[in-house]
């Protein structure tokens, strides 16, 4: 039996020096290629259609935000006149005296609502990139361009909507501000007017010659210092809200909101007592800058997208979908 199915010894074939240099070289020679081919693709991405792509979003968000700030433009400019309202004989709420002093400018409020909002943001976003774990799906691929261009593109279009319907309202509404009768330079007794009763704006000739004063003060509805002072620190409040996640100090993000609402409410407030305008024009405003701060920070702006539950590292891994990872 042994003789008739004895062992058969197995043969194991050991390929050649010569073949492995072969398979080796084919190796290396295709690693050129496919490096090649990473490039060439690179390539096609920056200057093929993705580029065409990029440029037509880029130019439509600048149309959409050209498009937002034409009625405030054309207020600004004074290519429109408000409407002439008249009032009534003896209205005590338009007899203020005017003050050349303003507790709060509009340079003042433009360059502290922009600069104080635009430069927390872009630190805010400018520190996620740097350490926190982001990620994108723009069209704009480098992380702190596209964080940028989001963040602050939804909070200017925001101020370009606010401002252009504040400014619709003042030239529609025509409501004369409470230093109305002492820039024009008339009074109730040279009217000669019977209190209680209407007097059209055409029968009123004011005296005084800064036209362009005048027409200020048919401008008083709604405050633009308050929507604008409470849509801009609103919004940065709300933008805290998302990304200031220490919790080192349970009461510091609240005292910052705190701070930035009273702020905003404080500018409305000095346009009272500078008697610019009627206290129902500020309450407009606030109202106004308010919900255009909430629609845009929730609906326009990614800052509450994409956002997880505050689970714990050891309760979640970390991952795509964790704290530590945040969508841009």
């Amino acid at each position: 039996m042994l003789d008739t199915f004895g062992t058969h010894p197995t043969t194991v074939t050991v390929p050649s020096a010569e073949l492995q240099r072969k398979v080796s070289d084919k190796k290396v020679s295709l690693k050129p290629a496919v490096t090649g081919m990473d490039s060439g693709k690179k390539l096609l991405e920056i200057t093929g259609p993705a580029l065409s792509k990029r440029r037509f979003l880029v130019g439509l968000d600048l149309l959409c935000l050209f498009l937002a700030s034409i009625p405030f433009f054309v207020c600004e400019l004074k290519a429109v006149k408000p409407f002439k309202r008249g009032f009534t004989c003896g209205d005590p709420s338009i007899g203020y005296p005017y003050l050349t002093q303003e507790a709060i400018s509009d340079k003042l409020l433009i360059a502290g609502g922009i600069v104080i909002t635009g430069l927390a943001i872009a630190l805010g976003e400018c520190f996620r990139v740097r350490f926190r774990s982001v990620s994108s799906k723009s069209f704009v691929k480098n992380l702190y361009v596209s964080c940028l261009y989001k963040e602050l593109g939804s909070f200017l279009f925001g101020c370009c909507v606010g401002q252009s319907l504040t400014n619709m309202a003042k030239l529609s509404v025509g409501r004369l501000r409470p230093h109305f009768l002492e820039v024009c330079g008339v009074t109730y007794a040279s009217l000669n007017c019977t209190l209680g009763t209407y007097v059209r704006a055409t029968d009123v000739k004011c005296t005084k010659p800064d036209h362009q004063l005048v027409e200020e003060a048919r401008k008083s509805f709604f405050s633009g210092h308050a929507s604008f002072a409470m849509y801009s620190l609103l919004y940065l409040a709300f933008y805290l809200q998302a990304r200031l996640t220490w919790r080192g100090a349970r009461l510091l993000r609240p005292l910052l909101q705190f701070l930035l609402v009273v702020l905003a409410v404080y500018t409305g407030l000095t346009r009272i007592s500078d008697y610019r305008h009627h206290p129902s024009d500020v309450l407009t405003g606030y109202v106004q800058g308010a919900l255009t701060a909430y629609w845009v920070a929730f609906y326009i702006s990614p800052m509450f997208k994409g956002r997880t539950s505050d689970l714990s590292a050891v309760e979640k891994p970390d991952g795509p979908s964790s704290p530590q990872h945040t969508v841009c």
